[in-house]
């Protein structure tokens, strides 16, 4: 039976340098990209204008690349492994490799990096290696992400 008291997610200690877990996917509309220009106020023409865009290295507009990466993290809760037992988003090397285009179909996959026990903090820091990837299997953003994770022990207060 399982216990309604335990999160979802790992505890800090059940992360293994080497686990890896994927995201279901998620498309991108053409009322991502607009909604996303309203909410940032970034209204730059290679993701509004179509004439504009078509003059482009793209040929055609491309969703925002910070869309993507938070379309990233929202596809990450999905996987479950740290819900429940995150206590911070700490930080974030990220790098933009190619374009995400209105109609593609990303997932992300994160595989366990590095590890770093924090007792004071009650648990540790879990790196992950992250990569958004379209429908073609084509690594469109990566990088690494940082969380403090729970770790079991402290979950008894």
């Amino acid at each position: 039976m399982t216990d309604p008291t335990r999160p979802r997610g790992r505890y800090f200690e059940e992360f293994e340098i080497g686990d890896s877990v994927e995201s279901p996917g998620r498309t991108i509309t053409e009322t991502d990209v607009v909604l996303f220009a309203g909410l940032s106020g970034d209204y730059n023409q290679l993701h509004t204008d179509a004439e504009f865009a078509q003059e482009t290295l793209f040929g055609e507009r491309i969703a925002h690349g910070l869309l993507g990466l938070a379309i990233a993290s929202g596809l990450s809760t999905r996987m479950g492994f740290v819900e429940g037992t995150a206590q911070a988003f700490t930080g974030l090397d990220w790098k933009f490799r190619g374009p995400i285009k209105i109609g593609d179909t990303i997932r992300v996959r994160a595989q366990v990096r590095q590890k770093k026990e924090m007792a004071r903090l009650g648990g540790g820091f879990v790196v992950f290696d992250v990569a958004i990837l379209n429908q073609r299997d084509e690594t469109v953003q990566k990088g690494t992400w940082t969380v403090l994770v729970r770790s079991a022990s402290g979950s008894d207060s």
